[in-house]
Formats: structure tokens, sequence, C-alpha cells
């Protein structure tokens, strides 16, 4: 296959200039196991790891006329490293530049997460692009290098591994490497990699490089700039240090000013995903039974239009996100938008319905947990709203089942990967540390805002009865509720929450404007009736005269109301204007330099709800007054994890979390321009 360079030439791809520094930076970014991130500022400066923090080492070197320089990776350490020049991060893409030698090497990370193609977004491909170019006026013999270590199929480095070239057909060639006694969806947990399935290292046709899988293959490379020769027989285990390294390599003989592109495809097929009810699911791109020679060999016939079309997605959406909140708002949410995607896993059902579901990520591991998709909507919302139906169906049918007596929502499905029923809490036995009122909120107002993007409240319909039980429930207990959790847990129980009660309104008002779209116009009428009822006593429970409280029977509090924002949103108009107003000028006097703490009580803060706080702004000098201390957090936090949506917002370290999906919900303000909405919801 022949690659025509302006396709992928980084003259090309021009991008707005960001200079925010990622506390760590998206490489391979494709579901909770298939995630590789950089956390130094210059990528030779550590290796990379898995957003746990378990090293998963990708390494790359270049050898220029002789001399063998590192532009990926910390090893090995006598290969000096190469000058990092740029590096600039857009939805789709990461590019680093380098320099040595009187050459300059150019870097690409692209996975193609088209949020409207889901056959793409839940491809496990990620393609590494290397471009040299002469930069002295010589030319130069150059060799470019780039490897991934075995441990990407390992949950750590001392598990056994087995490895070989396969054959893959259609001129694609690859290698391997996976599990000695792979582990299928055998166990769950949080802070945990993959033990099933292979990693592949793969070449397009005419792609003039070579592959080797070997232990030595890097320091093969470094010491005479090949590879080392195939192992003559089936290779024992490997462990620890021995670990293979998946390796490719091409000679550029005459490097000169017209660069020369050369490009490599990282891929993961874990065969099955999820286990759902029992029931254990297909990733999406397998539901017609692909297998991964077939997708090995798509992947790379569809690379050139894939590259065009996700520079233009690139481009329309950070475009869409400046104009949305501002520069500073587009770069947190351009950060934010791998890191959402790769914490979901997308599968088929039975049937080959797309469902989506999340991991919370270093927090208890749980899938599917409601009070995680409900801040994380707002991306999928805006982008493709098939996607929170995905989330939304497993717990909807689950809910549905005898199983779950309560009259309240589910908090979550299980632990990921394995979806077999809710574990938080009391889980299907006890109402104890159970979160009633914020779940049940979360899901009226998730469907509400499905029909809102859909334009038909089908998805409520099939679901009605479950809503309804959910809709009294909170009539009865969400005005001032009962000392119980909300979606911050990690503050404690709480009683008489206000910004809890504020869901439940909201929650209320939903539930009418769904029954409204269905035709029950007395259930409409009855449940809107009580939602503004509720609303009217609510800022006389609240008020503390220049704000309102965190708690309705503690006074000298406060606390974000973030759950306010779908009032306005969803047309819902349930709360007078002032009470935003009123908030959002008491917020500006409270806070500190990375951001405004989640309430009085300490001084950290989550990320996704100040966004949220935020958009109540009606001002955008407000607005942005609000948003730059988080900008300034990313840029500056000691703490080089995946963004971090809970961290203290007077010296900018991590509190806890990282790597979440929450971090779509930065997209909120997005959802006020209707248009824009509406033009991205109809791909």
């Amino acid at each position: 296959m022949r690659l025509l360079f302006p396709l992928l030439s980084f003259a090309a791809l021009s991008f707005a200039q960001s200079s925010l520094r990622p506390p760590a930076v998206p490489l391979v970014t494709h579901d909770p196991y298939f995630s590789v991130w950089s956390g130094s500022d210059a990528l030779t400066g550590s290796a990379t790891r898995h957003w746990t923090g378990t090293d998963q080492p990708l390494s790359g070197l270049a050898r220029i006329d002789g001399k063998t320089y590192r532009y990926l990776g910390d090893q090995p350490r006598s290969a000096e490293a190469m000058k990092q020049i740029r590096r600039e991060v857009t939805p789709t893409r990461t590019h680093y530049h380098f320099e040595a030698g009187g050459v300059q090497v150019c870097l690409v990370f692209l996975t193609p997460a088209l949020p409207h193609d889901l056959e793409i977004l839940s491809r496990p491909v990620t393609y590494v692009t290397l471009e040299a170019l002469s930069t002295d006026g010589a030319t130069h013999d150059v060799s470019l290098y780039f490897d991934a270590s075995a441990v990407l199929a390992t949950n750590t480095a001392e598990q056994k591994t087995v490895w070989s070239h396969v054959k893959v057909g259609g001129g694609v060639e690859a290698v391997r490497a996976g599990m000695e006694r792979p582990e299928m969806l055998s166990r769950s947990g949080d802070n945990l990699r993959i033990e099933w399935g292979h990693v592949y290292l793969a070449l397009p046709p005419q792609s003039g490089g070579e592959l080797a899988v070997h232990p030595r293959a890097r320091a093969e490379f470094v010491r005479t700039g090949q590879l080392p020769e195939a192992d003559e027989l089936e290779p024992p285990a490997r462990v620890g240090r021995e670990q293979p390294q998946l390796a490719a390599a091409w000679r550029l003989t005459g490097v000169g000013k017209n660069p020369v592109v050369k490009w490599a495809m990282l891929a993961y097929d874990d065969q099955f995903s999820i286990q759902y009810l029992q029931r254990n699911l297909r990733p999406y791109w397998r539901r017609n039974g692909m297998g991964v020679a077939e997708m090995l060999q798509a992947a790379a016939r569809e690379y050139p239009a894939l590259a065009q079309k996700t520079a233009a997605f690139d481009k329309e959406l950070t475009a869409d996100l400046v104009q949305a909140g501002g520069a500073k708002f587009a770069d947190i949410a351009v950060l934010a938008y791998r890191q959402a995607l790769a914490a979901h896993k997308l599968v088929a059902d039975l049937d080959g319905t797309p469902l989506y579901f999340s991991k919370e990520n270093f927090s208890n591991g749980c899938i599917a947990t409601v009070d995680v998709t409900y801040p994380s909507a707002p991306m999928f919302l805006l982008l493709n709203p098939k996607l929170l139906k995905g989330m939304l169906q497993p717990m909807m049918e689950y809910a549905s089942l005898p199983r779950w007596r309560f009259p309240f929502a589910p908090h979550d499905l299980g632990q990921y990967p394995l979806a077999n029923g809710q574990v938080y809490g009391g889980g299907e036995k006890t109402e104890e540390n159970q979160m009633p009122v914020e779940e049940s909120g979360n899901l009226l107002i998730l469907t509400a805002a499905l029909a809102e993007a859909e334009g038909n409240a089908d998805f409520a319909r099939k679901y009605w009865p479950v809503l309804g039980k959910w809709a009294e429930y909170l009539r009865e207990k969400g005005m001032d509720p009962d000392n119980q959790l909300s979606t911050d847990d990690f503050a404690g129980h709480l009683a008489h929450n206000t910004n809890l009660s504020i869901k439940a309104i909201v929650a209320l008002g939903s539930y009418a404007q769904l029954a409204e779209k269905l035709g029950y116009s007395g259930v409409a009428a009855q449940y809107r009736d009580a939602a503004r009822q509720m609303a009217r006593r609510w800022p006389e429970m609240a008020k503390d005269g220049d704000h309102y409280r965190l708690a309705f029977d503690k006074p000298g509090t406060w606390s974000q109301k973030y759950n306010l924002v779908w009032d306005h949103l969803l047309g819902l108009n349930l709360f007078e204007p002032e009470i935003a107003r009123t908030e959002v000028a008491y917020y500006l006097t409270k806070q500190n330099k990375y951001g405004l703490p989640l309430d009085n009580r300490q001084t950290y803060t989550k990320l996704d709800w100040i966004i949220w706080t935020a958009t109540l702004a009606e001002r955008k000098a407000d607005f942005e007054a609000l948003v730059e201390p988080v900008w300034a957090f990313l840029n500056e936090s000691p703490s080089r994890v995946p963004m971090s949506d809970w961290y203290w917002t007077l010296d900018g370290k991590q509190r806890g979390f990282q790597a979440r999906s929450v971090v779509g919900g930065v997209y909120l303000p997005a959802l006020k321009d209707r248009a824009m909405w509406k033009k991205w919801r109809s791909r």
C-alpha cells in the first residue's frame, strides 16, 4: 500500500496550538484494559504506563548515520534522548516532534475514535505513524524502530507470555503475544489489567518494514540497527524482564528535505469483553463474526480515509468547543475526550444491540455505575446519543427484573468486567448504604435528556413501569432527603442535602416532560405540579443570606448546586433564575488557586462539577473565572496521572480517582448551544 505523504504530514495537519501541559498524555486509548499513557513532559522521560500506573512500555528508537537515539520511552538509557521540540493533543491524536543528528522525527498516535461510527469506535486499533526529514540540508541514513512490550497482555509483568508471527492475509503482516494460560473473564477488580486475548503489532502491505517478536529486539536494534532473527522453535514462556518486545523497524536510506512516512498498527483482540447477566459478550466489532485477521486488514485498508476523517473531526470539534466556552475550556474538553471513551467498552448483546459499559476507574471498579454515567453523559448526548442509550439499557433491563426489589434505582451492575448484579453498598440484599434519591434522579434526568436528543420518548416508553416507580419514590422522599449517600459518597452520608433535593425536583420535572411526550397528559400535569410546588419550597428552606446552604438544617454552610443545570438544559424552568445568579456570585468569592471547593467541609473539589457549576453563569466572564483554575490545575498539578476529577484546590494534588469517564461531563456547556447540539447529534 502506498500512502501519499500529504495525508499525514504534520504540516498538513494544523490545529490550534495549546499551551496546556497535560498531567498525563494519552497515547493508546481504547477501553479500561487497552489504555497506555505518558506521565512525563518529555516522552523519553519515563516508561509509558497503563492508566493504573503499571508500566506498559512502548519504545521508539531512531538510528541516524550510525548513532542510535531514543524518541519514546526510557530504555535503553545508553541511547541518547532526542530533543523534544513540540507536543500536541487533539481529540483523536497525540503528536510529538523530535530532533537529533540533523533529522526531525515526528510521531503520531492516532486512535480513530469517531463517536458516530460505532464500527470504527469499537475497533481496538491505534495507528503509530513516524515521519522523518532532514533539517540541516544534508542527506541522512536513518532507521526507525518502534516496539510494544508483551506485558500489555498481562496483569503483572511476572505472568508468563507466549508469542508468535501470525498469518493475517491481504498483505498485512503481524506479530502477537498473550498469556500462556489466559484467564478470560475469570475475575473482577479495580487495579487490574487484562489477562486474556492478544496484543498485536501489524504492518500494512508494502510497508518496507520488518517485524520481530523477541526478548532482545530492542537491544539488537541498538547494537546493529536491525531486528533479531526469529527463535528457531516456538518460544518458551517468558516472565519479568524476559518479556518479548513486539517490534517493527524500517530502513530509510537517503532521508532529505522531503519527509518519509511509515506506519504500523497496535491492536488488541480480547475475543470476549464483558459478562452481562451471566452471558459473555463480544466486542461490538466482532458482532457479525469478524475475526482479528479481517479486522486488521480492514484497518489497514481504511487508514487513509480514517486519517482524513479524524483530522476533519478534530478540527471541527475543537472549533466548536472554543465557541462553546473559550480556548481554555476547549483544552480541557479535548484532553477529556479520549479518556472518557477509554473508560468504557462497547460490546454487542446477543441480538447485536450496542451496549456501552463504563468502569469506575480507581474508585471501586464498579461497572455501569449510574452516578458515573450521569456526569459523563453530556459528551455522549452531544456527539452520539446512541452511546448514552447503550449505557442506560443494561441498567434499565436489570432494574426491571424481579431480583431488584427496591422502589429506587440500582447503583451499578457489578465490578468490571462482570456485570452480573449490583455489588455496591447493600447490593441486592439491603437498603443500607444505597443511593436511592441519587440514582433514581439520575436515571429519570438522563432518560429525559436522551428523549430530548433523539426527538422522541420511545426508550422511556419501554421502561415506563420502573420510571414511574422511581418518580413516585422521589415525590415522597426527594424534597428533604434522609441521611444517605449521594454521588459524592467520599464525603460521607448527609441528611437534608439541598443539592440532592434539586436533583429530585428536576427528576420529577423530567418525568413529567417524558409523560407529556408519550401523551400521558394527566400524569404529566400531576408530576409537573408536584415538581413546581417543591421548587417553590426549596429556596425558602435553603436560603442562608447571600447564598444557599449545603443542608437545609445547617446554617453557615454552602455547596455547589451543579444539579441545577438540567432545569435550564431540559427547558423545565422549575427554579427561579435568581437562584443560580445568587449562587454563582457567591462561588466567585470562594475560589482557591485551583478551583472552587465542592462545599465548605473540605478544600477538595470535583473537576466535572466545577464545569457544570460554571455553566450556571449567565456572563461569559463569570464562566471563564470558574473554568480557568481547572485549566491551571491540569497544567500545574504535580500528580502526573490521567486527568483526576477529585483533587485539592490549594496545591493541585490529586485527592483520588484518575482516568475516569466522568470527565465527559465537561462537555455540558456545549449542550447550551442548541444549534451545535442538533448538528452533532444528527450525524
